[in-house]
């Protein structure tokens, strides 16, 4: 660790001439303009609870729709919770306020996608579609994960009841397998895990491959509007067959399981993009997603453990020239559980770790700015290191923060570029929710830390 605090003075410097800064009330655009012309954008996270990367991200997706034609933002999200705002933004459903469109986003954590900056981004891209005259052309915004298993299970029949009762039905036999399990889908994966049960591998399978086979009779009539309701339940079909492995994945590894979820999430992706060019529109995508899926895992140490992610499997399998950027902070506060499930709190986030690459973009003393990281410049050189990066999920343990939330990156190969926002603040969450404030410094800092 010596040599690298020995580099700081040379690598600070680097950095502070490489950095664009970023004025508050146009702080997207530099960004924009870096993205320009690219087909895919991955924009990231630090925090699942941090305000200014959600505003900002928002700033800079609306800065891509209306000057350089992206047609869909894809979150890190539930499918089913998300086609119910895309149906508020595309004006096709019954909800006509943003923060009723967002109800869908009940299971922890809410104030993931129940925030107010998430609300006015879908309150303005709403209004954004009422200006496309055609439906076909107005932009989406869809989920990539899959969380979902019975809500999507539901869907498929609801979709069929419509159209095709007897199918629905054929569907309803084929998801009983799960009821014997009961609603939570850990339970199935225990139970046929480590139980031994038999699993319902071959039943939800059976049921995407029929719902495929028969999209020429269901998609007909009214055009664009049935394709995208036969999508939607296509891909709930989709997120059914995947989640029923994820959950029995879930029981054999941690990095089995996270590898099923971002594969999941690449060939969410892939279909999305098939599908806009169904539509007649353009595939480009804007992603919003935390840190450790948008960034090229091969660059770091999940990677070396056996972990892929969403940015690496994008630039493997989609196109290279995506461009991933990556959000740091270096303090400030946050929302987030102290576990899984828990109460949303208010949290302090703690300075940077002295070895850290936040603490290197601290010492800059560029409040906010961009750094692009083109191959072989100085600034990449710096970055191409293996250093710290702290990363906060949706639970956040500041008194164990080396272990439990920081791990070596190159992140010159990791991201495009980096938007560091030195001193941050928590998301606002709608309505609701009830947040417990713990940002009091105990009496026991830092010796307790």
């Amino acid at each position: 660790m010596a040599r690298l605090h020995k580099e700081h003075p040379e690598a600070v410097a680097a950095l502070r001439d490489a950095a664009i800064p970023l004025a508050d009330h146009r702080a997207h655009e530099p960004i924009a303009s870096a993205i320009g012309d690219a087909p895919l954008v991955l924009l990231g996270e630090a925090t699942h609870g941090t305000h200014d990367f959600y505003a900002l991200r928002a700033q800079v997706t609306r800065a891509l729709i209306e000057r350089h034609g992206f047609t869909a933002v894809a979150i890190e999200g539930d499918w089913p919770d998300a086609w119910r705002v895309n149906r508020f933004v595309q004006h096709t459903g019954p909800d006509t306020h943003a923060v009723p469109a967002l109800n869908g986003f009940a299971r922890f954590p809410t104030w993931m996608w129940r925030n107010t900056a998430v609300a006015d981004f879908i309150g303005w891209l709403r209004a954004h579609n009422a200006a496309v005259r055609a439906p076909g052309q107005r932009v989406g915004f869809y989920g990539l994960d899959l969380y979902s298993l019975h809500a999507s299970m539901r869907a498929v029949v609801a979709y069929l009841e419509e159209r095709d009762p007897a199918a629905a039905a054929a569907a309803r036999h084929s998801y009983a397998c799960f009821d014997q399990y009961g609603p939570e889908a850990d339970t199935y994966g225990w139970a046929t895990t480590r139980l031994g049960h038999a699993t319902c591998e071959e039943a939800v399978a059976r049921e995407l491959v029929a719902l495929h086979e028969r999209r020429t009779a269901l998609v007909r009539g009214d055009g664009v509007h049935a394709d995208d309701e036969f999508f939607f339940a296509e891909q709930n079909a989709r997120v059914a067959r995947n989640a029923e492995q994820y959950y029995r994945s879930m029981f054999r590894g941690r990095v089995a399981s996270w590898n099923l979820r971002d594969e999941h999430m690449v060939e969410t992706l892939q279909e999305l993009m098939a599908h806009l060019r169904r539509r007649g529109q353009a595939p480009k995508v804007i992603v919003w997603a935390h840190n450790s899926h948008v960034g090229d895992a091969r660059a770091t140490d999940m990677g070396r453990e056996g972990e892929l992610n969403l940015g690496q499997l994008v630039r493997e399998r989609i196109t290279p020239e995506a461009r991933l950027i990556g959000f740091t902070t270096h303090a400030g506060t946050v929302i987030a559980a102290s576990d899984w499930g828990g109460e949303p709190e208010l949290k302090q986030v703690r300075p940077a770790l002295p070895d850290s690459v936040e603490a290197l973009f601290h010492q800059t003393g560029v409040p906010r700015f961009f750094l692009p990281l083109r191959h072989g410049s100085p600034a990449y050189r710096v970055l191409a290191e293996p250093r710290l990066e702290r990363a906060i999920g949706v639970v956040y343990r500041p008194d164990t923060e080396r272990l439990s939330h920081c791990f070596n990156a190159r992140v010159a190969e990791q991201f495009d570029a980096i938007i560091h926002l030195d001193e941050t603040g928590a998301v606002d969450p709608l309505p609701g929710q009830l947040v417990r404030d713990t940002t009091e410094v105990p009496e026991t800092y830092p010796s307790g830390v």
